[in-house]
């Protein structure tokens, strides 16, 4: 009768432990809650302001506290209206400096001069007819819609392209829920074509 119970016991302890392995070991992750509309638009919300997006993208009020971003203009690129100012070309050699606007929606560099792009749903000047896998294109490629130009600095594509899809789908529904606003901006020049011009 002893014998039973201990081999009782011991067939006991190997299902437990079998069944505590097969739990351990169990390798099915937890499904991803899946956002609803209002969740992805919120999130990318989060993603393009905490990501820095409006410092090149929005343009920018003075006041007596500096700066500020035009709230009537968020995330509509560098304003078509807006001319480089004149330029010692000397300092653009590689090593030496790089110019800003004073909005900071438009760079010179050695590499010519590139204008922060409208992301807003305007479908002749912004991204209005983009596709989110156009989006995610071009920032995972570093090329204009994914397949065009290459994105010029001071764009970090290759930091933002290295977020996941998820996130950056959220922060293209995000970009597509904002007000479309008219502006064309700029073409980016090269620098041979930014110094003829001077």
């Amino acid at each position: 009768m002893l014998n039973k119970s201990i081999y009782f016991t011991y067939a006991m302890l190997a299902v437990l432990t079998l069944v505590v392995l097969l739990t351990a070991c169990d390798q099915n992750q937890p499904e991803k809650k899946v956002l609803s509309e209002k969740e992805m638009i919120e999130r990318g919300k989060y993603l393009v302001t905490a990501g820095g997006c409006h410092d090149c993208h929005s343009p920018k009020v003075f006041g007596p506290e500096g700066p500020k971003i035009d709230e009537t203009k968020i995330l509509s690129g560098h304003p078509a209206e807006m001319k480089l100012a004149e330029f010692d070309p000397a300092i653009l050699e590689p090593g030496k400096y790089l110019l800003f606007t004073q909005d900071v929606t438009a760079a010179i560099g050695p590499w010519g001069a590139s204008f922060a792009a409208n992301l807003t749903p305007d479908n002749e000047t912004g991204i209005g007819t983009w596709q989110s896998e156009m989006f995610i294109n071009a920032l995972r490629t570093g090329k204009h819609l994914g397949a065009g130009r290459p994105i010029l600095p001071p764009m970090p594509w290759q930091m933002i392209g290295k977020l996941t899809d998820e996130d950056l789908q959220a922060m293209f529904a995000y970009l597509k829920s904002i007000p479309p606003i008219k502006n064309k901006v700029p073409d980016p020049k090269p620098l041979d074509q930014l110094l003829s011009s001077k």
